[in-house]
Protein backbone atom coordinates (compact mmCIF):
# COMPACT_ATOMS: atom_id res chain seq x y z
CA UNK A 1 0.00 0.00 0.00
CA UNK A 2 1.42 3.25 -1.02
CA UNK A 3 0.84 6.25 1.55
CA UNK A 4 0.54 9.56 -0.03
CA UNK A 5 -1.89 11.62 1.36
CA UNK A 6 -3.05 11.80 5.13
CA UNK A 7 -5.90 12.18 6.59
CA UNK A 8 -6.70 13.55 9.63
CA UNK A 9 -9.98 13.64 11.89
CA UNK A 10 -11.62 14.60 14.76
CA UNK A 11 -11.90 12.25 17.82
CA UNK A 12 -13.87 11.87 20.79
CA UNK A 13 -13.81 13.50 23.87
CA UNK A 14 -10.19 14.69 22.90
CA UNK A 15 -11.31 15.83 19.61
CA UNK A 16 -7.62 14.49 18.43
CA UNK A 17 -6.60 14.07 15.29
CA UNK A 18 -6.49 10.34 14.00
CA UNK A 19 -4.74 9.12 10.35
CA UNK A 20 -7.08 6.84 8.41
CA UNK A 21 -6.06 5.60 5.14
CA UNK A 22 -8.31 5.88 1.23
CA UNK A 23 -9.17 2.82 -0.66
CA UNK A 24 -7.45 2.87 -3.61
CA UNK A 25 -9.40 3.71 -7.28
CA UNK A 26 -9.53 0.09 -7.76
CA UNK A 27 -8.19 -3.38 -6.22
CA UNK A 28 -6.87 -4.15 -9.77
CA UNK A 29 -4.11 -1.19 -8.97
CA UNK A 30 -2.84 -3.04 -6.47
CA UNK A 31 -2.00 0.12 -4.24
CA UNK A 32 -3.46 2.11 -1.60
CA UNK A 33 -3.43 5.65 -1.53
CA UNK A 34 -2.20 6.77 1.45
CA UNK A 35 -4.78 4.78 3.75
CA UNK A 36 -5.38 7.82 6.02
CA UNK A 37 -6.24 11.07 3.94
CA UNK A 38 -8.54 13.48 3.36
CA UNK A 39 -11.21 13.76 6.54
CA UNK A 40 -12.51 10.68 7.40
CA UNK A 41 -16.58 10.49 7.42
CA UNK A 42 -16.90 8.98 10.57
CA UNK A 43 -13.55 11.24 11.85
CA UNK A 44 -11.57 7.82 10.83
CA UNK A 45 -10.83 6.46 7.48
CA UNK A 46 -8.63 4.05 6.63
CA UNK A 47 -5.79 2.32 4.62
CA UNK A 48 -6.85 2.15 0.96
CA UNK A 49 -9.68 4.50 0.67
CA UNK A 50 -11.23 5.81 -2.70
CA UNK A 51 -9.56 8.39 -4.02
CA UNK A 52 -12.30 10.28 -4.21
CA UNK A 53 -12.61 12.03 -0.66
CA UNK A 54 -15.69 11.50 1.47
CA UNK A 55 -18.18 14.53 0.56
CA UNK A 56 -17.18 14.21 -2.94
CA UNK A 57 -20.14 14.23 -5.23
CA UNK A 58 -20.55 11.85 -8.25
CA UNK A 59 -21.31 14.16 -11.84
CA UNK A 60 -24.26 15.62 -11.02
CA UNK A 61 -25.07 14.97 -7.37
CA UNK A 62 -24.46 15.10 -4.03
CA UNK A 63 -23.14 12.24 -1.57
CA UNK A 64 -25.83 9.19 -2.07
CA UNK A 65 -26.85 10.08 -5.61
CA UNK A 66 -27.01 8.02 -7.89
CA UNK A 67 -25.61 9.29 -10.99
CA UNK A 68 -25.43 7.47 -14.60
CA UNK A 69 -21.92 6.62 -13.82
CA UNK A 70 -23.25 4.92 -10.60
CA UNK A 71 -25.97 3.09 -11.94
CA UNK A 72 -23.98 1.89 -15.00
CA UNK A 73 -21.51 -0.05 -12.53
CA UNK A 74 -24.45 -1.31 -10.57
CA UNK A 75 -26.47 -2.27 -13.63
CA UNK A 76 -23.15 -4.12 -15.08
CA UNK A 77 -22.05 -5.59 -11.80
CA UNK A 78 -26.27 -7.25 -11.08
CA UNK A 79 -25.88 -8.42 -15.05
CA UNK A 80 -22.74 -10.42 -14.86
CA UNK A 81 -22.10 -11.62 -11.12
CA UNK A 82 -19.45 -14.02 -12.21
CA UNK A 83 -17.42 -10.82 -13.34
CA UNK A 84 -15.29 -9.85 -10.65
CA UNK A 85 -13.52 -6.68 -11.99
CA UNK A 86 -17.56 -5.54 -12.33
CA UNK A 87 -18.18 -6.18 -8.63
CA UNK A 88 -15.34 -3.93 -7.35
CA UNK A 89 -16.44 -1.66 -9.83
CA UNK A 90 -19.46 -1.15 -8.66
CA UNK A 91 -18.49 -1.24 -4.81
CA UNK A 92 -15.90 1.48 -5.81
CA UNK A 93 -18.73 3.97 -6.41
CA UNK A 94 -21.09 3.01 -3.86
CA UNK A 95 -18.24 3.44 -1.44
CA UNK A 96 -17.36 7.33 -3.74
CA UNK A 97 -21.16 8.44 -2.65
CA UNK A 98 -20.65 7.17 0.54
CA UNK A 99 -22.82 4.39 0.38
CA UNK A 100 -20.78 2.18 2.79
CA UNK A 101 -23.08 -0.71 2.89
CA UNK A 102 -23.75 -1.34 -0.44
CA UNK A 103 -20.18 -0.79 -1.43
CA UNK A 104 -19.84 -3.82 1.24
CA UNK A 105 -22.42 -6.12 -0.28
CA UNK A 106 -20.56 -5.76 -4.10
CA UNK A 107 -17.10 -6.94 -2.00
CA UNK A 108 -18.13 -9.78 -0.43
CA UNK A 109 -19.63 -10.76 -3.88
CA UNK A 110 -15.57 -9.69 -5.13
CA UNK A 111 -13.90 -11.70 -2.22
CA UNK A 112 -16.68 -14.63 -3.14
CA UNK A 113 -15.03 -14.67 -6.58
CA UNK A 114 -11.13 -15.05 -5.62
CA UNK A 115 -10.91 -15.46 -1.89
CA UNK A 116 -7.06 -14.84 -2.23
CA UNK A 117 -7.23 -11.83 -3.61
CA UNK A 118 -5.93 -9.81 -0.62
CA UNK A 119 -6.77 -5.76 -1.84
CA UNK A 120 -10.56 -6.85 -1.75
CA UNK A 121 -10.29 -7.65 1.86
CA UNK A 122 -8.22 -5.13 2.63
CA UNK A 123 -10.87 -3.22 1.22
CA UNK A 124 -13.84 -5.05 2.72
CA UNK A 125 -12.04 -3.52 6.33
CA UNK A 126 -12.09 -0.36 5.31
CA UNK A 127 -15.70 0.15 3.66
CA UNK A 128 -16.47 -1.75 7.05
CA UNK A 129 -14.76 1.05 9.11
CA UNK A 130 -16.52 3.77 7.36
CA UNK A 131 -19.05 2.40 7.68
CA UNK A 132 -19.08 2.67 11.72
CA UNK A 133 -18.87 -1.66 11.65
CA UNK A 134 -15.47 -1.35 13.67
CA UNK A 135 -15.64 -5.09 15.19
CA UNK A 136 -16.66 -6.63 11.47
CA UNK A 137 -13.47 -4.10 10.08
CA UNK A 138 -11.28 -5.65 12.66
CA UNK A 139 -12.00 -9.11 11.47
CA UNK A 140 -11.68 -8.13 7.57
CA UNK A 141 -8.22 -6.57 8.90
CA UNK A 142 -7.18 -9.99 10.50
CA UNK A 143 -7.39 -11.65 7.63
CA UNK A 144 -5.38 -9.33 5.65
CA UNK A 145 -2.36 -9.33 7.84
CA UNK A 146 -2.70 -13.66 8.29
CA UNK A 147 -1.74 -12.97 4.22
CA UNK A 148 0.73 -9.92 5.32
CA UNK A 149 1.56 -9.32 8.18
CA UNK A 150 4.07 -6.40 8.04
CA UNK A 151 1.82 -4.15 6.44
CA UNK A 152 2.00 -1.07 8.66
CA UNK A 153 -1.01 1.24 7.04
CA UNK A 154 -3.43 -2.29 7.56
CA UNK A 155 -2.09 -3.38 11.35
CA UNK A 156 -2.20 0.77 11.98
CA UNK A 157 -6.16 1.01 10.56
CA UNK A 158 -7.20 -2.64 12.90
CA UNK A 159 -5.90 -0.18 15.45
CA UNK A 160 -7.91 2.13 15.01
CA UNK A 161 -10.74 0.15 14.80
CA UNK A 162 -10.52 -0.20 18.72
CA UNK A 163 -9.87 3.48 19.20
CA UNK A 164 -13.48 4.02 17.89
CA UNK A 165 -15.35 1.04 18.92
CA UNK A 166 -18.08 1.04 21.74
CA UNK A 167 -16.54 0.91 23.86
CA UNK A 168 -13.17 1.95 22.82
CA UNK A 169 -10.18 -0.73 24.23
CA UNK A 170 -7.29 1.74 24.09
CA UNK A 171 -4.80 -0.96 25.74
CA UNK A 172 -5.39 -3.07 21.98
CA UNK A 173 -5.04 -0.13 20.06
CA UNK A 174 -1.48 0.82 21.80
CA UNK A 175 -0.62 -2.80 21.25
CA UNK A 176 -1.45 -2.90 17.48
CA UNK A 177 0.40 0.38 17.07
CA UNK A 178 3.34 -0.40 18.75
CA UNK A 179 3.39 -3.88 16.70
CA UNK A 180 3.62 -1.46 13.66
CA UNK A 181 5.98 0.99 14.63
CA UNK A 182 8.16 -2.16 15.57
CA UNK A 183 8.18 -2.13 11.38
CA UNK A 184 8.24 1.30 11.13
CA UNK A 185 9.73 3.39 14.07
CA UNK A 186 8.97 6.67 12.10
CA UNK A 187 5.31 5.97 11.01
CA UNK A 188 4.01 9.11 10.91
CA UNK A 189 0.14 8.19 11.38
CA UNK A 190 1.09 5.26 13.59
CA UNK A 191 2.47 7.78 15.48
CA UNK A 192 0.14 10.63 15.59
CA UNK A 193 -2.43 7.61 16.18
CA UNK A 194 -0.77 6.30 19.45
CA UNK A 195 -0.37 10.03 20.81
CA UNK A 196 -4.31 10.24 20.70
CA UNK A 197 -4.42 6.41 22.15
CA UNK A 198 -2.24 7.82 24.93
CA UNK A 199 -3.98 10.47 25.71
CA UNK A 200 -7.61 8.86 25.93
CA UNK A 201 -6.40 6.48 27.92
CA UNK A 202 -5.29 9.61 30.39
CA UNK A 203 -1.21 8.74 30.08
CA UNK A 204 0.10 12.10 29.80
CA UNK A 205 3.85 10.87 29.73
CA UNK A 206 3.36 8.02 27.24
CA UNK A 207 1.22 10.80 25.15
CA UNK A 208 4.17 13.25 25.46
CA UNK A 209 6.54 10.89 25.10
CA UNK A 210 5.47 9.52 21.36
CA UNK A 211 4.77 13.15 20.17
CA UNK A 212 8.40 14.17 21.12
CA UNK A 213 9.24 11.37 18.48
CA UNK A 214 6.31 12.48 15.64
CA UNK A 215 8.08 16.06 15.98
CA UNK A 216 11.46 14.88 15.68
CA UNK A 217 10.29 12.88 12.29
CA UNK A 218 7.55 15.25 11.33
CA UNK A 219 8.48 18.96 12.68
CA UNK A 220 5.91 20.89 10.34
CA UNK A 221 2.90 18.15 11.24
CA UNK A 222 -0.22 20.06 11.51
CA UNK A 223 -1.46 17.79 14.26
CA UNK A 224 1.27 18.30 16.87
CA UNK A 225 -0.13 21.59 17.98
CA UNK A 226 -3.70 20.13 18.53
CA UNK A 227 -2.11 17.33 20.42
CA UNK A 228 0.03 18.91 22.49
CA UNK A 229 -3.21 21.13 23.58
CA UNK A 230 -4.73 17.98 24.26
CA UNK A 231 -2.31 16.33 26.40
CA UNK A 232 -1.88 20.27 28.18
CA UNK A 233 -5.20 19.97 28.58
CA UNK A 234 -4.91 16.79 31.02
CA UNK A 235 -3.09 17.88 33.92
CA UNK A 236 -6.04 20.41 34.13
CA UNK A 237 -8.61 18.40 34.73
Amino acid sequence: MNKENILFGVVGLLAGLIIGFMFANSVNQGGVVGTGQTAKLNSNMPADHPAVPPGTTMPGGAPGAMGPEVQAAIEKAKSAPEDFDAQVKAAEVYYQIERFDDAITYLKAANKLKPDDREVVVHLGNANFDGGHYEEAEKWYTAALAKKADDVNVRTDMGLTYVFRDPPNYDRAIQEFNQSLQLDPNHIQTLQNLTVAFTKKGDAAKAAATLAKLEGVDPKNSAIAKLKDDISKMGTK
